[in-house]
């Protein structure tokens, strides 16, 4: 518990600092939306651009003039942000303990490895869980002056449960590489390089059909939020997929964790 609450206390500033970059994204779309709320003369201007570039964008799938539509493009960012703050919480959670020299505190401690691996992921969920509820809660008012109805709560509320599965995986993938990276400072880069990679998968995805395949590879396509507005539920496909993923990357995160040396 100790452990755990150290973790919190250690993670609350980062925490912070991206709830207010969220929320500042957030408020920003918001005065964006207004430029497009009830105005189909604003969609000309969508006509003149290439249409892969709109497909790439998620902007060809979408009504922006709707606050529904106007989200759904927006989710996709949202999630990004999302996915990077939990996987550098996943790794620089256990990689942090080498780089500041704590390491031989922790290890002295009458705890094994995997309570303490158990007690940091405990931490960085709990900053993901928050995370979510800050997107959740400050969309909810950012969008109350342009009357939102039962579709949007609906859809809004699929799309944080979407975030939440991605902020698992990059969690579990972050956690991982902070266990199994003997290059302790490599971790957070590579969690980052990773997510950019499973971005780009997921735009090149939608640009020819050919690639339609890379969707399997990119959490990012795991729940696109045109099939998301269009079904009105999670894939169970990808949710099954999503976590084998995370079950696949603890486990390993644990086992790699209680094998490798540690830079004390």
């Amino acid at each position: 518990m100790n452990i755990f609450l150290r973790e919190l206390k250690a993670n609350l500033k980062s925490l912070l600092i991206w709830s207010a970059i969220i929320i500042l994204l957030i408020f920003m779309a918001g005065a964006k939306y207004s430029a497009f709320a009830g105005d189909p003369e604003m969609l000309k201007m969508l006509d003149s651009m290439p249409k892969a570039l709109l497909d790439a964008l998620s902007m060809s799938a979408f009504n922006l003039t709707t606050i529904s539509g106007f989200y759904g493009v927006m989710f996709i960012y949202f999630a990004l942000m999302a996915a990077i703050a939990a996987a550098m919480w996943g790794s620089d959670s256990i990689s942090k303990e080498e780089r500041d020299k704590t390491v031989e505190f922790s290890l002295v401690l009458p705890v094994t490895r995997s309570r303490v691996v158990t007690a940091k992921g405990l931490a960085a969920l709990v900053n993901c869980v928050v995370f979510v509820l800050i997107t959740w809660v400050v969309s909810l008012v950012a969008v109350q002056s342009y009357n939102p109805d039962q579709v949007f709560y609906n859809f809004l509320a699929l799309e944080m449960q979407a975030m939440f599965v991605i902020e698992l995986i990059f969690l579990a993938i972050g956690l991982l590489l902070g266990c199994a990276m003997k290059q302790y400072k490599r971790s957070g880069s590579t969690a980052v390089a990773i997510i950019l990679t499973a971005y780009f998968l997921s735009i090149v995805s939608v640009m020819n059909e050919k690639l339609d395949f890379l969707k399997y590879f990119t959490p990012f396509k795991f729940f696109d939020a045109a099939a998301l507005l269009q079904s009105g539920k999670l894939d169970a496909t990808y949710l099954l997929l999503s976590a084998a993923i995370i079950i696949v990357c603890v486990a390993a995160a644990y086992w790699s964790y209680n094998k490798r040396d540690l830079y004390i």
